[in-house]
């Protein structure tokens, strides 16, 4: 495994030069986090070399890192993270970015380099408010078009805000404030002596 991982280090090592700008392994995975400068630039790089040759794009998530393993973050606050399959040397790579702004993270749209990119650069945008540059048709993907925020968020209120539901006397969908009040609710305890079939 340590000889793979020495493979794929020095491949993406020697293709993307100084865009890359962390390389680290863990948990026998190597994931190399670059700029969101030189974003576009390195994942058509991990594409096309052919060290590299990562045809797939198999899965991009975004990450909130505010309070990352329950600790204050120093940096930047949104990434989106892309898992890589090479077919051609059967290998996996992660590659994160980060959005310069928190206020309003950016990074560059890969649909371009791989069109597998499209729904979960929107989900990522639904999610987490991180917006993909470049992207055609950049929208929600799995909450309503009313919605308001970005409830992966880690400062998203665990209700939320407001509450859809179908009004049958005005027979349409309504929006109205969450009104959820705290509660404790304490498991009910069997304690009859034959319960389950057990003697």
């Amino acid at each position: 495994m340590t000889d793979k991982l020495d493979t794929l280090q020095a491949a993406v090592a020697s293709a993307l030069g100084d865009a890359a700008s962390a390389l680290v392994r863990d948990r026998g995975e190597l994931t190399v986090t670059v700029r969101a400068a030189d974003y576009a630039h390195a994942m058509r790089t991990l594409r096309d070399a052919p060290q590299c040759r990562f045809e797939q794009l198999i899965d991009l998530c975004g990450v909130d890192y505010s309070n990352y393993k329950n600790a204050p973050w120093d940096g930047p606050r949104y990434a989106a993270v892309v898992h890589l399959l090479s077919v051609s040397h059967n290998r996996r790579l992660r590659v994160k970015v980060f959005a310069p702004d928190d206020d309003l993270p950016v990074v560059p749209s890969v649909t371009a380099i791989w069109a597998s990119a499209n729904w979960f650069e929107r989900e990522a945008f639904d999610l987490y408010g991180i917006v993909f540059e470049g992207h055609e048709d950049l929208r929600r993907i799995l909450t309503d078009y009313g919605f308001i925020g970005h409830p992966m968020r880690k400062d998203f209120p665990v209700s939320g805000h407001v509450e859809m539901r179908y009004d049958a006397q005005q027979q349409r969908v309504i929006y109205q404030p969450v009104t959820i009040e705290p509660r404790e609710i304490t498991p009910r305890v069997v304690r009859e002596d034959n319960y389950g079939g057990l003697s």
